[in-house]
């Protein structure tokens, strides 16, 4: 069906085209004798044969190019695809512009074909080129595109004591970034590949939530690479003695001499038992908190009822959950209480406080 279509107004306009260049014919050479409208006659049927052919190809090589465009999508980057799209959209611009003197200086019904056909050439010109010059183009506009991880050679020796190994649960938590910008994680970061496999899993999930967690860690190893005096490595080391990922990460610390970066809990005590150095971004942003004594006035807002009765349960602006005694009848105002209790947890820190008498 498209290519019917495409041939029936390729067909049509050069019927146009070869009518009017019958009649032109006849009236430019009136001394040859030549039968006005014989010529106008040979004229369409010698531009309907033409378009007829030329049409039948340009619609099979159109069905063609549309059918293979799932394939072109899936296999081209984002860079390419946007670049490409400013590409036709500027190639339709120019060839709008270089059609203005034909449609000008010749008929109608030769000039809006020719036009039409420019535009089209200078637009598929305009992606074509556009889109193989991507790269440079970003360059040029200031932003930066998203380079592959890939794996690179690191020799242990060269990094015993100024290592960390990254785990998915560290990239995915996002305060690994801001260790590193302030210094505290500095030197070579290792990450192996397959953490990077494991994120990539998560970014390709089902849920919509995995997938933004597992993008959000690729995109905090994206960043990471480029902080200053951060030494970023991907490394091929599979530990095919180990099946499960935790023990390979364990392995590759000893190996390399690395401390372990993970907010994973029970991987942070199996290291540690190991011997093996561990920077937990949890539990450091917990000892960062504020400390409160028993007896310190703080305002807090309670949002919601507790697990025991009559307790009221709100947050510090760091997170950190204060049970308040005899709130359950306050919730959603902000009262002033005073911290009677704290308790440290595996999930953090609890501050426990009670209304003033």
């Amino acid at each position: 069906m498209m290519v019917e279509a495409i041939r029936l107004l390729v067909t049509l306009a050069t019927t146009a085209i070869g009518f009017s260049a019958g009649r032109s014919i006849a009236s430019w050479f009136p001394s040859a004798g030549i039968d006005p409208d014989a010529s106008i006659v040979w004229g369409a049927l010698l531009g309907a044969s033409v378009g007829y052919v030329l049409g039948g190809v340009l619609g099979r090589r159109l069905r063609s190019g549309i059918s293979r465009a799932p394939e072109f999508l899936r296999r081209a980057t984002g860079p390419q695809l946007f670049a490409g799209t400013f590409g036709a959209l500027a190639g339709m611009v120019a060839g709008a512009i270089a059609a203005v003197p034909i449609i000008a200086f010749f008929p109608a019904t030769i000039a809006w074909p020719i036009a039409g056909l420019i535009v089209l050439v200078i637009s598929s010109f305009g992606a074509s080129v556009f889109a193989g010059r991507a790269h440079e183009l970003l360059a040029v506009a200031g932003l930066r595109e998203r380079q592959p991880l890939r794996r690179t050679e690191v020799d242990p020796a060269q990094t015993i004591g100024s290592s960390f190994v990254v785990d998915s649960s560290a990239a995915i938590d996002g305060r690994l970034l801001e260790l590193a910008r302030v210094g505290i994680v500095s030197g070579t970061v290792l990450v192996p590949e397959f953490v990077i496999d494991e994120l990539q899993a998560v970014a390709d999930a089902a849920d919509k939530a995995k997938r933004r967690r597992g993008r959000r860690g690729l995109d905090i190893l994206d960043v990471l690479r480029d902080v200053e005096n951060v030494d970023f490595h991907v490394i091929d080391h599979t530990v095919p003695e180990h099946e499960d990922v935790d023990a390979k990460l364990v392995v590759l610390c000893v190996r390399f001499g690395a401390t372990l970066i993970t907010t994973d809990h029970n991987l942070a005590k199996v290291a540690a038992l190991r011997d093996v150095r561990v920077l937990n971004p949890h539990s450091l942003s917990e000892m960062l908190k504020p400390q409160f004594v028993m007896g310190d006035s703080v305002e807090i807002l309670i949002q919601r009822v507790g697990s025991e009765p009559g307790q009221g349960v709100g947050f510090l602006e760091d997170g950190t959950m204060v049970v308040v005694e005899d709130g359950a009848d306050m919730v959603g105002a902000v009262v002033k209480v005073e911290v009677s209790n704290m308790m440290r947890t595996s999930i953090g820190r609890m501050v426990f406080a009670q209304i003033p008498s």
